[in-house]
């Protein structure tokens, strides 16, 4: 199929995503995406919803999810694709890292609000609800909603971006272990965006840990990053992935839909991976 598009990186309200599952699968018609993976961080929470709706609707939706973890100090996201998202160790497990979340954010916030800013936490928590994510994306809109910021960027720029005045480090698993978890769940592991951080000696690691793939398309990469993750692909053999990495909302990002994608060749090489 020549106008096969695969979307395996997409954001939806159970993390920094703004639309529901439905509102996201709806969008996904317009733009005549194929089959996508909802890939919220660390929370499946959305998946059932999508899947059913998808059914109804023409969409194939895949289990996905997008987990942070660390490597020798370096905070990577790790994307899995075809587990079993009802694997109840698993699902402790991503409960540990939501919980991780919000302990690590109500520490930024107290360092906003000795900046001035007005946000309360527990007001904050409470809109976001207890089945999502909370990250800092969340923050950075609070932070433009009340004028404290005038782009959602400038959050990141100003204050809590890595290094920032209220920026705090999260505690994240091991890398290893999030790829073990994922293949125990006999799901296939990839490295989100690695752009131009994550390669040579580190990407190596990572690979000798046991990941599966490389995402190569993202808005991110540009066409140097992309030959250079083929190419470790090739020697590796390893799968690729890619997607839009697409939120909506203030970050204003709706123009990567049906641009940054896959095609049926990449999918079929995960599922004969997976013996599906």
């Amino acid at each position: 199929m020549t106008d096969y598009k695969a979307d395996l990186h997409m954001h939806t309200n159970y993390s920094d995503g703004v639309l529901s599952p439905e509102k996201l699968i709806d969008l996904v018609i317009k733009h005549k995406i194929t089959l996508i993976s909802i890939t919220d961080h660390d929370n499946v929470s959305g998946l059932d919803e999508a899947i059913e709706y998808g059914n109804l609707n023409g969409i194939q939706v895949i289990t996905g999810v997008e987990i942070s973890a660390d490597i020798d100090g370096n905070e990577i996201h790790i994307l899995g694709y075809f587990f079993d998202h009802k694997n109840p160790v698993f699902l402790n497990f991503l409960k540990e890292s939501r919980q991780r979340r919000i302990e690590r954010n109500e520490k930024i916030v107290e360092k906003l609000n000795k900046l001035g800013s007005k946000i309360n936490f527990e007001d904050l928590l409470s809109k976001i609800g207890p089945n999502s994510s909370f990250g800092r994306p969340h923050i950075a809109m609070e932070l433009h909603d009340e004028g404290f910021v005038k782009t959602y960027y400038e959050a990141f720029f100003k204050y809590i971006g890595d290094d920032k005045a209220a920026f705090v480090k999260k505690t994240n698993p091991d890398s290893k272990e999030v790829i073990d978890i994922i293949s125990k769940c006999r799901g296939l592991s990839f490295i989100a965006h690695p752009g131009k951080n994550i390669r040579d000696e580190l990407l190596m690691k990572l690979i000798d840990q046991g990941l599966d793939g490389i995402e190569v398309v993202h808005p991110s990469h540009d066409k140097e990053s992309m030959s250079y993750f083929n190419k470790v692909i090739s020697d590796k053999f390893l799968l690729a992935s890619g997607g839009s990495d697409f939120h909506g909302g203030i970050k204003n990002d709706s123009a990567v839909l049906g641009k940054y994608f896959i095609t049926e060749k990449e999918v079929l090489n995960m599922k004969r991976r997976l013996f599906i």
